[in-house]
């Protein structure tokens, strides 16, 4: 009976405990951007990544000719949280995303310029 409790801990900690996820690479897809009149506009979007640990280094835009470098970035588990400052346009983005097999989304807040704009992303890997 004590055997079996043990191995019934064991295999309930292993699926507890958070896949290993390396996201290192191009991310390509979608954005859903909402704008203050309350429609959306769709753009492409591509995520340049490398991950050592669970610092998240790279950068973001629409295309490899227009990135924008990653000044914060983490991983904890499948969770992603990505701060880019758009000095171009005055405006700081920030990224709350997923990573769930060969894709990550989630949410994009887009600050500055006295508003707030939303928008949802998916993206693969290429």
């Amino acid at each position: 009976m004590r055997i079996l409790l043990c191995f019934s801990v064991l295999i309930g900690m292993a699926l507890a405990a958070p896949v290993d996820v390396n996201v290192t690479g191009n991310w390509s897809g979608t954005v859903n951007i909402a704008r203050p009149d309350g429609s959306t506009r769709d753009d492409t979007v591509l995520l340049m990544l490398k991950q050592s640990g669970t610092e998240i280094t790279g950068s973001v835009g629409t295309g490899a000719d227009d990135q924008r470098p990653i000044q914060k970035g983490k991983i904890e588990g499948d969770k992603i949280a990505l701060e880019v400052q758009d000095s171009e346009n005055n405006r700081v983005v920030t990224f709350a995303l997923v990573v769930t097999g060969d894709r990550i989304k989630g949410d994009v807040n887009i600050t500055g310029n006295g508003e707030t704009r939303k928008a949802k992303i998916d993206v693969v890997k290429k």
